[in-house]
């Protein structure tokens, strides 16, 4: 592509048939019982710099055709395992011939096998995977996304995954935070009481040497307790930390009141959760993230997000990537899955993975929605939004704009692009 704009440049993304907006700019989360206020009216998006600026498009604009085309803001992946080491194929054979992954875990797959797998790779092949993963997630819109440790099972071993985290944010294009999941399984030769007492020793080191900007646990009866919760939640209140927890995914342990007691910033998965802790969620600040691709892949109990929906909770939709669970990058086929499974209009699954979204990582002041003075993550989409869910399977995207510069655009729309450098 010939290049004439470049960064602090006017752009005017023009003449596109629908523009998601919300119904306050100011908004920084909404409740998932208002999606139907987002609009969707034809428009322009006007890019000056690095943020979004207006929608009415001048004549001191670069004019991008955006004709025929959806715009609209940039994808939030907020529950990722990035990075990661490997995959574990066979035990999906597993599971489709009908072994539990309880069972599996046991056996020493699971968690285990990844972790065994991140000591066995070097740091430059983890990061070769993750960087490609990322790159694919960016192709299908993820503009942001969370990393995770977990799959350390030491105290070097997750602080070792955290520094890659760390480097992996640094060598993609997407912005990021790191999700310090300490408790994610009990390591060999521990107890999770014991092992919670290493997750207290190791935090001046995760506060002082890493990007982490939150604490994680999954609670199960293969993992950890409602009362090692309760404490992760101390530690991460005694350290400024938000506290996010696995719950409620294979078995229901009564644990989305305790995390909303602990202070937790989101309860995640949700697929066991009784229909009678709804309330409670729904009056609370905490989000409710659902994982429909674990939930697919595991063939587990579907969440209830139509309820949770229809309460006015913040319902979020991710990807949970890992090589396990749900090795999926899409969040358009996420989308996808949740209208059908969920009961979800478009506008709710859009909501979920914009600004809610944003809200989990607590980046929703600067991204998440199309608003003028947040950072300009931009999707140029093919077709309306209502072909996102429709076309099951389909990529919709046909440009990715992250900062007000387009970092990648597919073949067939490149015309649209041909004064503009990405």
């Amino acid at each position: 592509m010939s290049s004439s704009v470049g960064m602090g440049s006017c752009i005017a993304l023009a003449g596109a048939s629908e523009v998601l907006r919300l119904p306050d700019d100011n908004l920084e989360r909404l409740p998932q019982s208002r999606a139907e206020e987002l609009t969707l009216e034809p428009g322009d998006l006007v890019i000056d710099g690095s943020l979004v600026a207006g929608f009415e498009a001048d004549a001191s604009c670069l004019q991008v055709d955006a004709s025929g085309c959806a715009i609209v803001p940039g994808l939030v992946d907020c529950h990722t395992h990035l990075p990661f080491a490997g995959w574990r194929a066979q035990e999906y054979a597993l599971k489709i011939a009908g072994t539990p992954y309880e069972e599996i875990s046991r056996r020493g797959g699971g968690i285990r096998a990844s972790a065994q797998a991140l000591v066995m790779g070097s740091n430059d092949q983890v990061l070769a995977q993750s960087r490609a993963l990322a790159a694919e997630a960016l192709r299908h819109g993820t503009t942001t996304l969370e990393c995770k440790s977990g799959y350390g099972l030491s105290v070097e071993g997750e602080l070792r995954a955290l520094l890659l985290a760390d480097a992996l944010l640094d060598q993609v294009p997407q912005a990021g935070t790191v999700t310090a999941l300490l408790a994610h399984a009990v390591p060999d030769g521990y107890t999770a009481a014991s092992w919670m007492d290493e997750v207290e020793g190791m935090l001046d080191a995760v506060v002082s040497e890493t990007r982490a900007s939150a604490l994680d646990i999954f609670v199960e009866s293969i993992a950890f307790s409602n009362d090692d919760l309760l404490r992760m939640g101390r530690l991460a209140h005694e350290r400024g930390l938000a506290l996010r927890a696995h719950v409620e995914q294979l078995s229901s342990h009564g644990s989305v009141p305790v995390a909303i007691a602990a202070g937790a910033r989101s309860v995640d998965h949700l697929s066991c959760m009784p229909l009678s802790d709804i309330p409670a969620l729904a009056a609370s600040e905490c989000a409710a993230v659902l994982l429909p691709g674990a939930e697919f892949i595991g063939n587990e109990h579907v969440a209830p997000g139509r309820e949770l929906a229809d309460s006015g909770a913040v319902c979020v939709l991710a990807t949970d990537l890992n090589p396990g669970t749900s090795p999926v990058v899409s969040m358009p086929l996420i989308a996808g899955l949740a209208v059908r499974r969920y009961n979800w209009s478009v506008k709710e699954a859009l909501l979920a993975m914009t600004l809610n979204a944003a809200w989990v990582l607590g980046l929703s002041g600067s991204v998440g929605a199309l608003s003028p003075g947040r950072r300009a993550d931009v999707l140029l989409l093919d077709a309306p939004v209502s072909h996102i869910p429709y076309r099951f399977g389909h990529n919709p995207v046909a440009a990715v704009i992250i900062g007000g510069r387009p970092v990648w655009v597919r073949e067939d729309h490149r015309w649209r692009f041909e004064a503009v450098k990405p």
